[in-house]
Order: C-alpha cells, then sequence, then structure tokens
C-alpha cells in the first residue's frame, strides 16, 4: 500500500467545458490522467484535492465519477472551489451507492486512517480559503473561519495518530499567509500539508518547501504531468 495526491483534475466527461482552451498540455488529459494512475495498484489511496469535476450538480458528474472509479486504487476526494456538484456528505455518499462507486470517498469534516512502515497516521483536511484581510469582505471572513473550523475537526478526530493535511487553497503563496490555517498546522504538529488549485504560469509562484516545521508541495494536475504524486513520509 502507498499514499498519493493530485488536484485539479478537471474532469468534463458529461460536460462541454474543453479543458484544451488553459493550454495544449489539457489535450486529451482524462487519457493522460488513466497513464498516469497506470502505476498504482488497487490497495493505493490517491487523495484528490479538489476541483474534480466540472459538473454543476452531482448527477451532472455522474461520468466523471465512473472514470475516478475505474482508476487502480481507492480515491478519497475533498472539495475545491470548482466543484459546484458539492453536496451534503449523505447525498454525496448515497450517489456514490446508488452508481456502485466503491472505490470513492469523501474528506468532509471526518479523516481516514493509513498505516505506513509501522506507523499510524491520519488523512485530515478540507478546501481551505484564500483570504487577504486587506481586500476581503466579512462574507470572506466568513467562508475562511467555516474552513478553519472543519480542519480542525478533522484533525481532532485524527486523535494521536500522525496527521497529514491536504487542501485545495495554498495556505502559502508569494506574499500571501493563511495565518488561520497555518496556525492549526503547527497546533496539531502537521509535518506534510498537500495542496492544488494553482496552475500555468503560477506554478514558478508555488511554495515548494519547509515553513514552521510543516513541508508544503503542489500537486496541482499540469503541476505533475497527470501523474499523482507518491507521498515519501520519511
Amino acid at each position: 500500500m502507498a499514499l498519493y495526491a493530485i488536484g485539479d483534475l478537471h474532469l468534463s466527461l458529461g460536460a462541454d467545458k474543453p479543458m484544451e482552451i488553459f493550454g495544449e498540455q489539457w489535450e486529451n488529459h482524462p487519457d493522460k490522467l488513466r497513464l498516469g494512475f497506470a502505476g498504482l495498484s488497487d490497495d493505493d489511496i490517491t487523495v484528490l484535492c479538489g476541483d474534480t469535476s466540472w459538473g454543476m450538480d452531482i448527477e451532472d458528474a455522474r461520468e466523471d465519477f465512473a472514470f475516478i472509479d475505474s482508476l487502480p486504487g481507492r480515491k478519497i476526494i475533498l472539495k475545491g472551489n470548482h466543484d459546484y456538484w458539492w453536496t451534503t456528505a449523505s447525498k454525496m455518499n448515497g450517489f456514490l451507492k446508488r452508481n456502485g462507486f466503491g472505490t470513492i470517498c469523501f474528506l468532509h469534516n471526518n479523516c481516514y486512517e493509513y498505516s505506513e512502515g509501522g506507523k499510524e497516521f491520519a488523512i485530515c483536511g478540507t478546501k481551505g480559503s484564500f483570504f487577504e484581510e486587506e481586500t476581503g469582505n466579512e462574507h470572506d471572513r466568513l467562508i475562511l473561519n467555516r474552513e478553519a473550523g472543519r480542519l480542525k475537526t478533522s484533525l481532532e478526530k485524527a486523535g494521536t495518530r500522525e496527521k497529514i493535511v491536504f487542501l485545495h487553497y495554498p495556505p502559502i503563496y508569494l506574499n500571501y499567509r493563511c495565518g488561520d490555517i497555518l496556525t492549526l498546522l503547527k497546533e496539531y504538529e502537521v509535518r506534510y500539508c498537500y495542496y492544488g488549485h494553482i496552475h500555468g504560469k503560477g506554478h514558478a509562484s508555488a511554495f515548494n518547501g519547509w515553513a514552521g516545521g510543516t513541508q508544503f508541495k503542489l500537486v496541482s494536475t499540469d503541476y505533475l504531468g497527470f501523474k499523482p504524486e507518491k507521498i515519501i513520509l520519511y
């Protein structure tokens, strides 16, 4: 068993949302993703860090979920800012059950256990938020408060296990620092944090490295070349 991460699949198999408009690297990207997943086995776990499907509701996303379900291993999905299909946990789990998508689950106010090398870990996370005090409004602050609360819930449910955090939004980008999220990472002694959201020319400004005792890594699909990143914990 191994743990992987990749974000921003931006699938639109049941909708008219061609990703090629964002650059030739996105041409036939579902085929590239299938090839990228080919080296994984059925007991591996991949965390999908948001912006998974362009479907406007969960039924619109059925073909995208069927594609994801067909990929090797277990897939854990968290919410991204373009996941308009996202709804309540009960509705999403019912959708999975009705369609027989048995390799998919959701990271939402919860966590998942993972073991490697005789050590117990917890897969934690939430969408996160991109809030700047100087330009944000009261609504933006409420969103950040909600996301910080969801991350705290996820971390609390992990108990004493070592925590690995997955987000959609980067908590560090250029001069931006999301203090609420970074404070939680430090409080819960999170050593590893993976995020998506950043594409194209933004890759050059993404933060990959250590800060405050946490290692941060960008795992958006186009940054990784459409191949999940294997997570090396030690």
